[in-house]
């Protein structure tokens, strides 16, 4: 495999970017604050290069970024609802920053530390350390995250982790996109999700059940264009603004554990597809993991971006494999905890290609 050449550039408030070029200069750059992915250029059918992740236009608004643009998200993506978990009979509380519950690790997150970046041969290299008590969790965590990029348009996330206690760990990638380039929204990109059950949730956005997709809304196992779902007079879709839910992706093996990890283990595999007829470009989705988030951006409006307008609502949508929300509160709890011995291991792949 041809790895990308690897370019780094000061920044303003103390921050490294990190490009990735590939041999037809598809161009990814990755900050080390939060381990955040910046911008990913790319052709379309006639050439015409953009800029298909959403973002802040400079340094600054990463500092606070609320809505997690492109950031690494941990300990804990996703939500845990009202800050509370059990483990090993001691009860844990950890910060709540949205009303009662704990959302994408807290108010100091992951995805605004600053991690320490190296160049490997494979790509760029970030390490993190979080203390035992950060946002609340126990154990003091190691984590590692590996992005690549192929001259195929792959986009490589490979996370790694190990703590010294137990600990809750559910790591992911919050990357907003545009195939468009943000010409334009979301509404004409073409979704498909390799998945038959989505969970249902509450009015606080917390699962409360499996439930089958099809005659519903929520129904990508065919092809189908995200606008036209969004007006379906769907209840969920009303509680939630739009899509903010986790599908439950089909497991090629069903409780598969390898010996020394946390997790049921699942082959890398492709889950979900995104085609822009506009543009021509498609993302495709692979992951090892169990569940796949698809956010159609509800809470966009009036963010200052990189255009000359403030986003709107479903400006952008965001993929993100993970575990299930709040899955640390449920009958599964144990695949989630990270134990000492145990290493976390999550591949998930982003690639880009033109039709």
């Amino acid at each position: 495999m041809t790895h990308a050449t690897i370019t780094s550039t000061a920044a303003d408030h103390g921050v490294t970017l990190y490009t990735l070029r590939n041999a037809h200069d598809m161009r990814v750059t990755i900050s080390d604050r939060g381990a955040t992915l910046i911008s990913w250029w790319a052709p379309d059918r006639y050439g015409r290069v953009a800029d298909i992740l959403l973002g802040y236009p400079d340094c600054e608004g990463y500092q606070s970024n609320q809505p997690y643009f492109g950031g690494l998200i941990g300990r804990w993506g996703n939500r845990i609802a009202n800050g509370r978990f059990t483990l090993d009979g001691a009860d844990y509380l950890v910060d709540r920053n949205e009303g009662n519950n704990h959302l994408h690790g807290g108010d100091a997150g992951f995805h605004l530390a600053p991690w320490r970046a190296s160049v490997e041969p494979e790509g760029l290299r970030l390490t993190l350390e979080s203390a035992e008590g950060d946002a609340g969790y126990p154990g003091n965590l190691q984590v590692s995250v590996l992005y690549s990029l192929d001259d195929d348009g792959r986009l490589g996330i490979d996370y790694s982790a190990s703590s010294d206690a137990p600990t809750p760990l559910n790591l992911t990638s919050h990357g907003y996109f545009n195939l468009n380039g943000g010409s334009a929204d979301i509404y004409d990109h073409i979704l498909a999700i390799a998945a038959d059950q989505y969970l249902q949730v509450d009015t606080r956005l917390i699962p409360t059940e499996a439930a089958t997709v099809a005659g519903s809304a929520f129904d990508f196992r065919q092809p189908a264009p995200i606008g036209p779902r969004l007006a379906w007079p769907d209840a969920q879709l009303k509680v939630a603004g739009g899509f903010d839910h986790c599908y439950c992706l089909r497991p090629q093996h069903p409780g598969l554990h390898a010996p020394g990890q946390s997790r049921s283990v699942q082959p890398l595999r492709e889950v979900a597809t995104v085609y822009d007829p506009g543009s021509g470009r498609q993302l495709s989705v692979s992951t090892t993991e169990n569940g796949l988030q698809f956010y159609s951006g509800n809470f966009m409006a009036g963010v200052k971006g990189r255009g000359a307008n403030a986003y709107a609502k479903h400006d952008g949508f965001c993929l993100e494999a993970q575990a299930y929300p709040n899955q640390i509160n449920g009958p599964d709890a144990e695949a989630v905890i990270l134990r000492p011995g145990q290493v976390y291991r999550q591949t998930t792949t982003y690639q880009l290609t033109v039709r």
